[in-house]
């Protein structure tokens, strides 16, 4: 067991309470999960440092440890191939992945992305200011808060969810791309970029029922189908949008650029690293790509 004694940020996690252990408690704040094994060495050298940090953050990051030698539910679930893995849950998704060994720096690195800081009170309070009415102070807060902490992911993120709330697309595109590589690879603002050019591509708010009633009577528009795609990604219909793709596959490989194959990859980061639905569509981008 691997459980220290002095921390109650640090825990066991077993099929009876894995649930409330991670699932639930990361949609307080984040979970780090260490699958992990007595039997391997990169663990062993792993744990202490693991220890380390959840005391440094002190209360805002917990620590679950998973062992792979007697939880296989969650081994298998989580696609673990090999130990140490290192999962951060928010929200009840995994929204990070490390495999094998990492030093202190990486893991901090990586954490520090996702665990709240200073920085994040001055956000609540432009959050506050914008549900009152003030958008331009909010903004102008959020703005100071990312030359204070241009570290922080949380701040442009938040900055361009009110951009798009606003539909003042191309002011958050731009604003995503004059971020760091660090920061604009972080996982949300990678899914909100997608989304955001999404809603740029779409043509007309017609809605998904409209849409197919058109593409019944128009089997062969292409454009059309793609508006229908967009549609369901929009509403957060992934399946139907990834099975529309795969029609569009078969019936022509090279629209667009190959726009089908371009936009199942772009789902497939909306849906996260250990989403189901990849595994079950990704054959199809496979078979049509050349």
């Amino acid at each position: 067991m691997l459980d220290s004694l002095d921390s109650p940020f640090i825990h066991t996690a077993n099929s009876e309470n894995f649930k409330e252990l991670v699932l639930d408690n990361s949609g307080v704040g984040p979970v780090l999960v260490n699958f992990w094994s007595k039997n391997a060495g990169p663990c062993l050298r792993q744990y202490p440092i693991l220890d380390k940090i959840i005391h440094d953050y002190a209360g805002r990051l917990l620590l679950i440890n998973v062992d792979t030698k007697t939880e296989f539910i969650y081994t298998k679930e989580y696609g673990i191939a090999s130990v140490p893995t290192l999962k951060l849950f928010r929200n009840r998704e995994v929204i990070e992945t490390l495999h094998g060994y990492q030093s202190e720096h990486d893991l901090v690195k990586m954490l520090d992305q996702h665990v709240s800081r200073d920085s994040d009170q001055l956000l609540s309070s432009a959050i506050h200011q914008y549900s009152q009415g003030n958008q331009e102070k909010a903004y102008e807060m959020i703005a100071e808060a990312i030359v204070d902490d241009p570290e922080n992911p949380r701040l442009p993120l938040a900055m361009c969810k009110l951009l798009r709330h606003e539909q003042r697309y191309s002011e958050a595109i731009k604003l995503i791309k004059s971020l760091p590589d660090d920061i604009r690879g972080n996982t949300e603002i990678k899914m909100l970029n997608e989304v955001i050019k999404f809603n740029v591509e779409r043509s007309d708010a017609q809605g998904s029922e409209q849409l197919v009633e058109q593409t019944k009577k128009n089997d062969a528009d292409l454009e059309l189908k793609k508006q229908l795609i967009i549609e369901y990604v929009i509403e957060e219909n992934f399946e139907l949008a990834l099975l529309q793709l795969v029609e569009m596959m078969e019936f022509d490989q090279s629209y667009a650029n190959n726009y089908e194959q371009s936009a199942m990859l772009r789902v497939f980061i909306l849906l996260g690293d250990s989403h189901p639905l990849i595994s079950k569509f990704r054959p199809n981008l496979r078979r049509y790509i050349h």
